[in-house]
């Protein structure tokens, strides 16, 4: 019998991130992380900064980070237009730490009307240090 795969796609307002047939994404939701897996229901959420963990049809894991965006599930589709997005393997992560110790040093000094913004700046750089961690330990393991 053939395995069940689900069309996805990751989006940016720049392109296309990653197209293809995968077995199960999991994603970091306003709810909490959730796995889709194919002949799931349904779905519309908002997601956060955070690691996004593709199983592909290969069985080989992509990791992704993204600083947010929308979730839309469908009966065979499964679509994430984030606000960024990066592959694990392509993610500098000195670089990554460098700016979120940057990031958290300007929230020390913020005026109150700077602080979402620099919040926001704080989660998508713990979400970029977090896959490329994660990407690294699934080469080291495998």
């Amino acid at each position: 019998m053939l395995e069940k795969l689900i069309k996805f796609q990751i989006v940016t307002p720049e392109r296309i991130i990653l197209e293809e047939d995968i077995r199960q994404v999991s994603v970091p939701t306003r709810d909490g992380e959730i796995t889709v897996l194919p002949d799931h229901i349904p779905l519309v959420a908002s997601l956060l900064p955070g690691v996004v963990e593709i199983k592909t049809k290969n069985g080989q894991n992509e990791i992704m980070a993204i600083s947010g965006g929308f979730l839309e599930v469908l009966r065979d589709k499964v679509v994430i237009l984030a606000d960024t997005a990066e592959r694990g393997q392509e993610i500098d992560l000195a670089r990554a730490e460098e700016a979120h110790r940057r990031a958290e040093e300007l929230k020390e000094k913020a005026e109150q009307s700077q602080f979402a913004d620099i919040s926001a700046k704080i989660g998508k750089e713990l979400a970029r240090i977090k896959a490329a961690k994660r990407w690294k330990k699934i080469r080291i393991d495998n």
